[in-house]
């Protein structure tokens, strides 16, 4: 009889214990699945993560004892009721973890950009589809970025299943003059080559007067490309230590999208070196007269090495202050704006008072809390300064070390979700997921405060005929000094020198 009751005993207590047992092994794989996905994000630094790791493991075994029941009922419940909560908990992090290496690996992974090639008639043309141009004459630009065009006329050929019928012109007020004159019913022109055109005297009125019928994509492989000077001699500028690079910013206004080629109206340098936490920025005018990097020497304004891809504009910035550029970071000002709004508004420093031809919005001399609207109304202001587009320049710089201080700062935590989902979708970069978990990493680890240094190389008002047009425009020659100016201050930051502000 005794033996009867001890064995009911036993087996009571072991269906007791059942639920807890499944708790503890719930418990288990959802802190196994985190353990494994901080580890793989590399986000966390060593001094955090193995302590985060004990103290889950710890808890998740005194859940295991509170869980395991022998009799104690309200023991049992307290602890399924923490251990249910701690699952939850988990699974969140698990869940935001994941969404956060998921938007990293998006934006680390862009590989191509996209041009735009339109087929333009003149505004009263009848024609509606392609079809209805497939005997006509397609004017084409016999030189000028001739990768995207021969790329469109394939696509077209095929796509009419015919070899269609061209006439080559030497510049943009040619193509666009045949066109006008109807020697040619329409033209073949990457659709960044339209505010060029609509810069030219006589022509502002271009987008009145021609229409699209249609639009071809021409993908193309992004590439950093090497200048002859390049394989003759090395740059003068090189990292001398291992935690450092030069980044390429670049602030386009396309109409087509972030991965379509562009106009680059920001064209900023940031040297960052991790072991000093210095970062130098340097901002070079939009209408800078220097030589492109597929130009054979011919100077064009900086902003139209865009047009051909974010790899010119890096290697003409190489070429211009001798340094290796190592990644691009390029955001449509669409996606600025959205970005600021994610960070819930940052704190930028005015030199000036002045009102924005943007949306009327004022800012004072002095510190400035804006929102995404007012960020870039005050981003893009040029008019209301005597110098016009280098104070511009300065106060792009002012507002990205803004976003620098408002990013490194805890308060974004609570806004993850919104800054994930306004980077995800706003801007691409070729940095790699490992240098971002490394920034990350040694922000979380050392909480160090960045030293941000701005310079703005300057120059002389001009004209002359750029490369990319064919009639004489504004120009901004170079002051060789300030170019001199910023190659020692990028040797500074990349030499592991702490430089003060110029």
């Amino acid at each position: 009889m005794g033996n009867s009751n001890n064995t009911s005993k036993r087996r009571n207590q072991l269906g007791s214990a059942i639920p807890g047992g499944v708790l503890t092994g719930l418990l288990l794989v959802v802190m196994v699945v985190l353990d494994v996905m901080l580890v793989r994000s590399a986000l966390l630094p060593m001094k955090f993560l193995v302590p985060v790791m004990i103290l889950l493991l710890v808890i998740v075994a005194l859940l295991g004892v509170l869980t395991h029941r022998t009799g104690r009922t309200g023991r049992f419940a307290a602890g399924a009721v923490v251990s249910v909560l701690m699952a939850v908990i988990m699974i969140y992090a698990i869940i935001a973890l994941n969404t956060l290496t998921n938007a990293l690996n998006t934006i680390t992974t862009v590989s191509t950009e996209v041009t735009h090639v339109g087929i333009y008639v003149l505004a009263e043309d009848e024609a509606e589809t392609l079809n209805d141009l497939e005997e006509d004459t397609f004017g084409i630009l016999s030189e000028l970025d001739r990768t995207s065009t021969d790329g469109a006329i394939q696509q077209l050929n095929e796509d009419l299943d015919t070899e269609i019928a061209t006439a080559e012109y030497d510049g943009l007020v040619e193509l666009v003059d045949g066109l006008y004159d109807q020697e040619c019913r329409a033209i073949l022109l990457n659709d960044a080559y339209l505010d060029v055109i609509a810069e030219i005297e006589g022509y502002e009125d271009i987008d009145d007067r021609i229409r699209e019928v249609t639009g071809l994509e021409v993908e193309e492989v992004i590439e950093e490309t090497v200048t002859p000077e390049e394989e003759d001699e090395e740059s003068t500028v090189t990292a001398e230590t291992g935690n450092t690079f030069t980044l390429y910013i670049s602030g386009i206004d396309s109409r087509n999208g972030l991965k379509a080629k562009s106009r680059s109206d920001v064209n900023i340098l940031a040297t960052v070196n991790m072991d000093t936490h210095q970062i130098l920025l340097v901002s070079t005018p939009r209408d800078y007269f220097v030589p492109l990097s597929i130009s054979n020497g011919v100077r064009d304004k900086l902003t139209h090495a865009g047009i051909y891809g974010v790899s010119v504009s890096m290697d003409t910035l190489a070429m211009l202050y001798d340094v290796d550029i190592d990644y691009y970071f390029r955001v449509s000002f669409e996606g600025f704006e959205d970005i600021v709004d994610a960070l819930g508004g940052v704190n930028v420093y005015s030199e000036y008072t002045f009102t924005s031809s943007h949306n009327g919005h004022t800012f004072v001399e002095g510190y400035n809390y804006v929102d995404g609207e007012q960020a870039l109304a005050f981003a893009r202001e040029r008019y209301a300064f005597a110098t016009g587009d280098r104070q511009r320049g300065k106060n792009q710089m002012a507002l990205i070390q803004a976003i620098i201080n408002k990013a490194i700062s805890p308060s974004i935590l609570v806004n993850y979700s919104s800054i994930l989902s306004a980077v995800e979708d706003n801007f691409e970069t070729s940095l790699s997921y490992d240098l971002i978990a490394a920034l990350v990493s040694d922000q979380l680890s050392t909480g160090a405060d960045w030293d941000v240094i701005t310079y703005s190389v300057d120059g002389s008002n001009g004209s002359a005929v750029p490369y990319s047009m064919s009639t004489t425009a504004y120009v901004m020659i170079p002051d060789e000094a300030t170019v001199a100016t910023a190659k020692e201050l990028m040797q500074a930051v990349l030499s592991g020198e702490v430089i003060t502000q110029p």
